[in-house]
């Protein structure tokens, strides 16, 4: 009769054990409010649409002939702001890693600005103290990127990533720049760069709603060298630099 009761008393004690287990993950499910996010979970891969705004500029260094000339004082790239269009093509890497290959177009305005004495546009007898030069461009861009994501809370979860891109401007043969080759400074129309970032996800009935922050830097010097030039020759190279802000939409 004991073993009888012994065996009631552990059966009974297991049961106990495994309703009270299933209560605490009910709970903890209600309290993370993890509810859309099961829906997304067991994806291997999906795509979605990028849209984001980005400020784009150069960053000059000067050449050693800067110093010996006194047609140049000043030397600055400047920013301006863009427009990305993308396509994305996630892969998971286990719970807590992503593949990200993110290509698109990127549409740029960067700018030189110099100080100096310079010939006048309206009158070469004349000089002006200052030139800028805008550089208009259309990337098509190619990201590999990596993504780290934290565990989701209440159908959320922040995350970082990092990786490299390749650029290419595809308005770099258009006939306004080939009529004006004389009088710009050239640049490469292949740019590399490594890309950091953050953001935050939201799990949505439908989609994923994401909004990230990221920072480009150029690896590569973009700068043509143009010996006919005073602005090319002050410059011995020029890295890019964009911050942008995106909007994904995956599903």
């Amino acid at each position: 009769m004991y073993n009888i009761h012994w065996r009631k008393i552990t059966l009974l004690f297991f049961c106990l054990s495994l309703m009270l287990l299933s209560l605490d993950l009910s709970a903890q499910v209600t309290q993370k409010g993890n509810y859309n996010f099961w829906e997304f979970r067991n994806k291997p891969f999906y795509f979605g649409l990028t849209v984001g705004i980005h400020s784009s500029g150069f960053i000059p260094s000067k050449s050693a002939e800067f110093t010996t000339t006194d047609n140049i004082t000043l030397v600055n790239g400047s920013s301006s702001p863009g427009l990305s269009l993308n396509i994305i093509t996630n892969l998971k890497i286990g719970q807590y890693f992503d593949f990200r290959f993110i290509p698109g177009f990127s549409f740029t305005d960067r700018s030189f600005f110099f100080e100096g004495k310079f010939p006048s546009e309206v009158n070469p007898d004349n000089t002006i103290d200052f030139k800028v030069q805008n550089i208009e461009s259309v990337y098509l861009e190619t990201p590999l990127l990596l993504r780290f994501k934290s565990d989701p809370y209440k159908d959320k979860r922040i995350f970082v990533i990092g990786g490299l891109k390749y650029s290419y401007d595809v308005a770099s043969n258009s006939r306004v720049r080939r009529e004006r080759l004389n009088d710009l400074i050239l640049i490469s129309p292949h740019d590399f760069q490594f890309e950091i970032g953050a953001g935050i996800q939201f799990f949505l009935p439908y989609f994923i709603f994401s909004p990230e922050i990221k920072f480009s830097r150029g690896i590569s010097n973009i700068s043509i060298y143009n010996g006919l030039l005073d602005r090319s020759r002050v410059i011995d190279s020029i890295l890019s630099r964009t911050f942008t802000l995106s909007f994904h939409f995956e599903g």
